[in-house]
């Protein structure tokens, strides 16, 4: 009991540490550094923001300004405000309706434009692709833009939004459409004299400059005005204001305030936050472009980042809670995995289904439980391994029995009198068979080259081929790849052999064997021996496939699988379990055995 509350104590405690104060400690530390840093990132950010903004209006306003000089390079339209309308006027009035239609068609936002000829005094407009006609403007200067242009050394000036207006009274515009535009009042002089010819007035309305403006704040939340140097607001997030002058007190201290200081924090009954600001560039250097942020607005993200922290502390706080109560419950819960693995080391299962139980002294007494095992699974491998020996060195005995060398000798022998009597045939077999068992009985070497177990293979066929004579054939295709890699000996003479004990039934009538090897791409090793014999049924098949790969073998059939067996576990053994045998038949069309293993053997068991 005293160990539950101990490790009870203990989760409590660390529950405390690594949960309560690192959350309460980095919701106020984030808290206080997000709204100490973020009026700067907020005033560098966004007065980037309104600069880009204010050079792309900058190029727009000077777009549309410049829009008079495309006339100038027309010359007929520049002869008639040279010579007037009163000689061959058909042509001439077609001349200014032509080039009126052309510059209202190239922007969508004009809404009207007003043309003034000083020769002749006469006047059009061009209102919504609606062309006037010929009006006479003798009050001209009474216009205020067109007296100031006259004194003006520049060609344009920009009158503030207004409702738009009929020049001259010529044109058609009914109430309903009588909106906000902004008018550019230009002169056009004889170039290069300074010879004033006529007028050319062109108001388009607010969309594109609202289009602009409308990507540099956030709408109702942040504040943007642009104004001209008389303070005339020529833009607003609040419509309203837009064409009327700005009187505020912030933008008073605005203009008094020096530009490099980009900033200031204003408070007032109307807004407390900050305000951005910056001032246009030539040609509209004594233009203003604002941005507010109330407070509410800038410190919005620092509040909701540490509300966020706060709920997930809360959450993670019970949650931690609930889970060390639960745990320290059931603490006992070691103990029935020590218990379940006990079960199966009784049954003859040694092994340990668990990594660790812990650091305390549960933990201790499932790594000596682990101990243990792995202490009888190295016993129980010694004591097989040593049965393995055992029946090799009885093996041994077995072939010690015949000297080899008498053997060879004698072999030799009578292959010299084969010779002699002129029966070289028979000197080829006994050369083959001589080679069989010098391979066999070589005790020297465990893993061989392919192309050694191939031509032991080879000499094992050719003295087939000489019993079957023309009944036999075989093919031998190995890589050059595959022909230098080493295998563990005597792989492939037993499954060749296979063949002529079971596939053939001592009726050879064409029969014939092929072993294809190639190198696969993923680096394995594919060996497959094809014979067409009389192959087995499909229940045969899958019975020796099942006793093959996962059981042992019955009586009643090892004398069938037994090789196949032996070749199989013998590759597991060297390659790790890495290798893989596949058996295919078809019953009267042939018995196919595939071994595939990786390139290199991984696992190599010694023999003394």
């Amino acid at each position: 009991m005293s160990m539950q509350w101990g490790i009870r104590k203990k989760l409590i405690i660390f529950l405390m540490l690594v949960t309560v104060l690192p959350f309460g400690s980095s919701i106020a530390i984030t808290y206080y550094q997000t709204t100490t840093s973020l009026n700067e990132r907020f005033v560098s950010t966004n007065h980037d923001l309104i600069v880009k903004g204010e050079e792309e209006l900058t190029v727009y306003l000077e777009d549309v300004a410049q829009m008079s000089s495309v006339l100038y390079r027309y010359t007929p339209f520049m002869n008639v405000m040279r010579d007037g309308l009163s000689e061959n006027l058909n042509n001439k009035q077609e001349e200014v309706r032509r080039a009126l239609a052309y510059l209202f068609n190239t922007r969508p936002e004009i809404e009207q434009m007003h043309l003034y000829i000083d020769i002749g005094k006469d006047s059009y407009t061009n209102y919504h692709s609606r062309i006037s006609g010929r009006g006479k403007y003798e009050s001209i200067l009474s216009h205020p833009y067109y007296s100031k242009l006259t004194r003006y050394d520049g060609f344009s000036l920009i009158e503030p939004p207004h409702e738009m207006y009929s020049y001259n009274n010529i044109s058609v515009i009914p109430n309903s459409e009588k909106k906000n535009v902004l008018s550019f009042h230009n002169i056009l002089r004889d170039v290069p004299s300074d010879k004033m010819l006529g007028f050319l007035s062109i108001d388009i309305n607010l969309s594109k400059i609202s289009a602009i403006a409308g990507r540099l704040f956030t709408k109702n939340m942040e504040d943007l005005y642009i104004m001209d140097e008389n303070g005339a607001i020529i833009y607003s997030s609040n419509e309203t204001m837009i064409g009327k002058e700005n009187k505020e007190k912030w933008f008073e201290f605005v203009k008094k305030e020096p530009v490099p200081s980009k900033s200031t924090e204003w408070k007032d009954q109307q807004f407390n936050g900050v305000i951005v600001y910056d001032k246009f560039s030539a040609p509209y250097k004594n233009w203003y472009i604002v941005k507010r942020i109330p407070y509410r607005v800038l410190y919005q993200s620092a509040r909701e980042t540490a509300l966020i922290n706060i709920v997930i502390g809360i959450v993670t706080l019970v949650f931690v809670f609930i889970a060390t109560m639960f745990v320290s419950f059931k603490i006992t819960a070691p103990i029935k995995v020590l218990i379940d693995n006990m079960k199966k080391v009784e049954q003859g299962v040694f092994e340990a289904d668990f990594d660790s139980l812990g650091n305390d002294e549960m933990g201790m007494l499932g790594r000596h439980f682990k101990l243990m095992i792995a202490k009888i699974n190295d016993l129980i491998e010694r004591e097989y391994k040593l049965a393995i020996e055992n029946k090799e060195s009885q093996l041994r005995v077995l072939r010690s029995q015949i000297n080899p060398h008498f053997l060879y000798n004698a072999l030799q022998s009578i292959g010299t009198l084969a010779l002699k009597s002129k029966a070289a045939p028979v000197d080829s077999l006994l050369t083959s068979l001589s080679k069989i068992m010098r391979y066999s009985m070589d005790m020297k070497e465990d893993i061989v080259p392919v192309h050694s177990e191939v031509m032991h293979v080879k000499a094992y066929l050719l003295l087939q081929k000489q019993r079957f004579d023309e009944q036999f054939e075989f093919d031998l295709t190995i890589s050059k790849e595959v022909q230098e890699i080493h295998i563990p000996k005597m792989i492939l003479q037993p499954i060749v052999e296979n063949s002529f004990k079971h596939g053939f039934d001592q009726q050879i009538d064409n029969a014939s064997i092929q072993i294809d090897g190639q190198l696969q791409e993923d680096g394995m090793v594919c060996i497959t021996v094809r014979d067409n014999g009389i192959g087995v049924s499909g229940q045969q098949l899958e019975r020796i496939r099942q006793e093959l790969l996962n059981g042992e073998l019955r009586e009643s059939e090892q004398r069938e699988t037994i090789g196949l067996k032996n070749i199989y576990d013998r590759l597991q053994i060297y390659y790790n379990n890495q290798a893989h045998m596949s058996i295919h038949s078809i019953e009267g069309c042939g018995f196919t055995v595939t071994v595939q293993f990786p390139k290199a053997i991984q696992k190599e068991v010694e023999h003394s």
